[in-house]
């Protein structure tokens, strides 16, 4: 007797559940609702989905621009009744999130659409609307597909309206962009997209964006300077590469004077002829404005650059010149030409890098920061020179006036134009590099306006000039500088260690990139120059003239070895990965990543490159730990690796939709579908406290 009393209360219990017209979900309310309870047969009602997400999150529109999803929906009506028809968003706002642009509703949002009951139903027959919805909600740090059903049991009736859920379906009608028929045009030239927009009331308008229906018309995230011309609002910004064709469709979002609220209006833009641009609304290049923006990422770009100095590849040469000003016959303005000449240097070669950079960009490249280094000729260039140097420090040959001008001799005494000469060298070597802050910074870079960008890239510079520059310009720190004497012969010998060892890793890279042929072709070029910089420095140290003969051969030997590096792929490399081999790593592909996802399986994501010192000390320092292994064996922690040695586009259009310019990155996807992203020195202890 108990046994069937039991379904029978379950069967009651699991009846409102199913009928409930809302649902509450982690971080989203759900609700359905109609015009009228008691619609007519035959005439439209109108349905509102109501979506409330919790304070601090959001949902979003129907393009969510560089991230996001849109809301999706399947409808369950009565047989032969139509499908309701497409959703009608109201007026997105934006949301910038580590440099990508959103297209949200951060406040609850009504999706509309209609239903049409069939016209010989008869009333009082009951007429459910079932819909099950699924959608991302995102918060500032971590994003959550989350999904329900609800149904709104509505009866066939005289179609009258209900007071309480007439008056939210109108406010969602009036919220939804207007459609309009103006004669809008757009053009595409040289990188730009012009949108131009008749609109009566022009000087009235404090405020105008437009939002692109779909993919491929702008870039998201680049700012839109609106203009007056006349009768027109004219919108500029970056477009879409390659750019758009025919119509374009969108949102134009407009904020007038004599209004508290914004105004929506669907737009169709044909290709045509756009006027020139007129008064302006706002400057959002204008370095005041942006500079709340561009301060933060400025401070950490320096930073970021104060840290390189530590690297192995740029410590010794740091060290060198910073000894150089402890002689006694070096005076204040002396010093202070010197240090000003090495910043001069080291901020030109990074402002020159990030603005190729960013031109590369703007013609349609995926390039991010040290992107140079994924061309096995410029490895094998740097191998070359790191070697000619390690040589020089340890004392196998000099730089003098008849053998050129990069050297220790030019590092400790070379005047101005020897420090500018080492500081662009430093600058140079340390690409490979990246370390705290950086990533960040960098990455806001790439999505800022050209000319606050390239304050970024000077930031940088100006950060690894920055210890050097405080010398050459505070007495008390050269004071603190030991005497020079003969120690520094040994110091010089001591710091070509990791000079040495910065060219062998950059033969390993080189044999990653280029498979044994290319590694077989860099070494030998590296060792037939240093035997000609040995054959220098035996005539130098002979007393000896004619050093240009073997300078020359040791040039011409280098450029040979670059010209005649084999440059494509290793033919018998296959597609693998250099994780430690406790962690299991796959190969990154965006399918896989996504199914893992889907399936609720946690996954540790990186991306690495050989060329990339911190990558490679990462790897194997925390990752390579056994403890590691056995904590994401434990946790059923998938590892899956992106390797950008030779550049991926796949992997170049993830880092830029997470607002980075290069690696490493490191993610971590909970099986909670969020995801963390960790710091870019790694620590056993933060990897074994995921899951």
């Amino acid at each position: 007797m108990i046994r069937p009393l039991l379904l029978i209360l379950i069967a009651l219990l699991a009846v409102p559940a199913t009928a409930q017209s809302f649902s509450q979900q982690p971080n989203t309310r759900i609700e359905i609702i109609a015009e009228s309870t008691t619609p007519a047969a035959g005439q439209p009602v109108a349905i509102g989905l109501v979506l409330t997400p919790k304070p601090g999150w959001h949902t979003y529109w129907s393009n969510p621009g560089d991230a996001g999803a849109p809301t999706r929906v399947e409808w369950t009506v009565p047989a032969g009744t139509a499908q309701p028809g497409p959703l009608a968003y109201p007026l997105p706002e934006t949301l910038v999130v580590s440099g990508l642009m959103n297209y949200v509703y951060p406040n609850a949002n009504v999706l509309l659409t209609t239903v049409t009951p069939p016209a010989d139903m008869a009333k009082g027959t009951a007429f459910p609307v079932k819909v099950k919805a699924d959608w991302l909600v995102c918060s500032m740090e971590q994003c959550v597909p989350e999904s329900a059903t609800v149904t709104l049991p509505l009866t066939i009736g005289k179609g009258d309206t209900d007071p309480d859920m007439g008056f939210r379906i109108a406010a969602a009608r009036a919220a939804v962009p207007k459609p309009v028929q103006w004669p809008a045009t757009w053009k595409a030239d040289g990188g730009r997209f012009v949108l131009s927009v008749p609109f009566g009331s022009t000087d009235k308008v404090t405020a105008a964006y437009f939002f692109p229906e779909k993919e491929g018309v702008v870039d998201f995230a680049a700012p839109q300077t609106v203009t007056i011309a006349g009768e027109a609002l004219r919108i500029e910004t970056a477009a879409a590469t390659p750019p758009p064709s025919g119509p374009v469709t969108g949102v134009l979002r407009v904020v007038q004077s004599d209004m508290d609220h914004a105004l929506g209006f669907a737009i169709t833009a044909n290709p045509g002829a756009v006027p020139a641009a007129g008064l302006p609304l706002g400057k959002p290049d204008d370095p005041i404005a942006a500079a709340p923006t561009l301060l933060p990422i400025l401070l950490a770009a320096i930073v970021g650059g104060i840290i390189l100095n530590i690297m192995p590849c740029v410590f010794p040469i740091l060290s060198l010149k910073a000894l150089s000003l402890s002689k006694a016959n070096v005076d204040a303005g002396s010093a202070r030409r010197d240090a000003l000449a090495y910043t001069a240097g080291i901020v030109l070669v990074c402002t020159a890098l990030g603005g190729l950079v960013l031109l590369l960009r703007a013609a349609g490249s995926q390039v991010g920061w040290a992107f140079q280094l994924q061309d096995p000729r410029v490895i094998t260039f740097l191998l070359l020179l790191v070697t000619a140097i390690a040589l020089n420090l340890a004392g196998v040959f000099e730089i003098t006036a008849s053998t050129g001008s990069l050297g220790d001799e030019t590092i400790r005494k070379g005047g101005a134009l020897g420090s500018f000469a080492t500081g662009a060298l430093a600058a140079f070597v340390a690409t490979p590099c990246t370390g705290p802050f950086m990533a960040g910074a960098l990455g806001a870079a790439l999505v800022l306006p050209p000319v606050a960008a390239l304050a970024v890239f000077a930031g940088l510079g100006l950060g690894l000039a920055l210890p050097f520059l405080a010398i050459g310009f505070i007495p008390a720190l050269r004071r603190r500088l030991p005497r020079p004497g003969a120690w520094m012969n040994r110091l010089r010998a001591i710091l070509s260690v990791p000079m040495f060892l910065t060219a062998l890793a950059l033969a390993w890279v080189l044999g990653r990139q280029a498979g044994v042929e290319g590694m077989t072709a860099g070494v030998a070029g590296a060792l037939i120059t240093g035997l000609l910089l040995w054959w220098l420095g035996s005539r130098q140290h002979g007393g000896g003239g004619g050093g240009w003969l073997p300078a020359s051969a040791a040039i011409a030997a280098g450029v040979a070895a670059i010209l005649l590096l084999p440059v494509g792929e290793p033919a018998a490399q296959a597609r693998g990965t250099s994780a430690p081999a406790g962690l299991m790593a796959e190969p990154y592909t965006p399918e896989r990543l996504a199914a893992l996802r889907s399936s609720r399986k946690p996954v540790f994501l990186y991306m690495t490159a050989d060329w990339c010192l911190t990558c490679k000390v990462n790897e194997r320092g925390a990752m390579a730990d056994a403890e590691v292994a056995r904590t994401f064996r434990a946790k059923g922690i998938t590892v899956l690796e992106g390797d950008w040695t030779r550049g991926d586009a796949v992997i170049s259009k993830w880092l830029a939709e997470r607002g980075r310019a290069g690696v490493p990155v490191y993610v971590f996807y909970g099986a909670d579908g969020r995801d963390r992203e960790l710091p870019q020195i790694l620590t056993v202890d933060a990897l074994t406290s995921l899951g």
